[in-house]
């Protein structure tokens, strides 16, 4: 493997992981998650639902012909979960120490790169280059 695979790879692999493990504290009706959502007004089916998408997003980001699809539905996923801590949760949720804020940015942050980096495959954006 090049230099270059490993780190599209990497820059796959590891927002995929944050969206995955935290479908088992939304799924399992984990008490932080379900604050989260309660604070939000969503719980249950915001959870849930989120959940599901989550899990298609992480797959989709995965798969190298459909990665652009999952990039883009991760940045809204984000901004979503940023608005809302910076909105109504707050940066710091049950003593997590920012934990969770922080994964936030590091899975939009990956996700703009790689929608950056296939944009050529991106419908309207193609058609402008």
């Amino acid at each position: 493997m090049t230099t270059k695979s490993i780190g599209n790879a990497i820059l796959r692999i590891i927002p995929a992981i944050i969206l995955l493990q935290t479908l088992f504290f939304k799924f399992s009706a984990a008490p932080e998650s379900v604050f989260i959502f309660e604070k939000l007004g969503l719980e249950p089916w915001g959870r849930i639902g989120l959940g599901l998408v989550e899990l298609l997003v992480a797959f989709l980001i995965l798969i190298p012909r459909t990665t652009w699809i999952g990039a883009l539905l991760g940045i809204g996923i984000m901004f979503g979960a940023l608005f809302s801590h910076l909105t109504q949760l707050g940066i710091v949720v049950q003593n997590d120490g920012g934990t969770l804020f922080i994964l936030a940015l590091v899975t939009l942050a990956f996700c703009l790169i790689l929608a950056w980096q296939n944009r050529s495959h991106i419908p309207l954006v193609k058609n402008l280059f």
